[in-house]
C-alpha cells in the first residue's frame, strides 16, 4: 500500500470556509468519479479546524501557519500506479489538476508519496 499524502494551502482571494466547501462538495465528487480508473483504493479529507486549539499548538513550537487541509489517498503500490499509463487515467489525472488549480495554491502545498508506520491503533 503505498499512500500520497497532499498538505493543502487555499488561494489568497479564497476564504477558508470557502475553500473547504469547493473540496468538499466539488473537488471530491471528481476524485470519486476518477478513483477506479486512477486506481484511488480511499480518499479522506482532513479539514482544519479548532483555530483557537491550533493556535495554542503553533505557538508552543515555533511553527507556521496551518494547511487549510490535508488529503490522503490510498494506492495498492508503487507498481500498480506506474502501470497505469492509459488514456483514460491521464485524461482523469489532467482533469483532476484543473480543478486543483481553481482553488489550491499548489505552489505552496507540498504532496508526497510514503508508507504509513502505525504506532498507535
Amino acid at each position: 500500500m503505498i499512500k500520497l499524502t497532499f498538505c493543502l494551502r487555499r488561494l489568497p482571494h479564497l476564504t477558508r470556509e470557502e475553500f473547504q466547501t469547493y473540496w468538499r462538495e466539488t473537488h471530491a465528487p471528481l476524485v470519486a468519479k476518477h478513483a477506479e480508473v486512477l486506481g484511488i483504493l480511499r480518499y479522506v479529507q482532513n479539514h482544519t479546524a479548532y483555530d483557537g486549539m491550533n493556535a495554542g499548538m503553533q505557538a508552543s513550537r515555533g511553527g507556521p501557519p496551518s494547511y487549510d487541509g490535508v488529503a490522503e489517498l490510498w494506492f495498492e503500490s508503487e507498481e500498480a500506479m506506474a502501470a497505469n499509463t492509459s488514456e483514460a487515467a491521464a485524461k482523469a489525472g489532467a482533469e483532476l489538476l484543473e480543478d486543483e488549480k481553481k482553488f489550491i495554491d499548489l505552489a505552496n502545498s507540498p504532496l508526497w508519496f510514503g508508507n504509513e508506520m502505525e504506532v498507535v491503533g
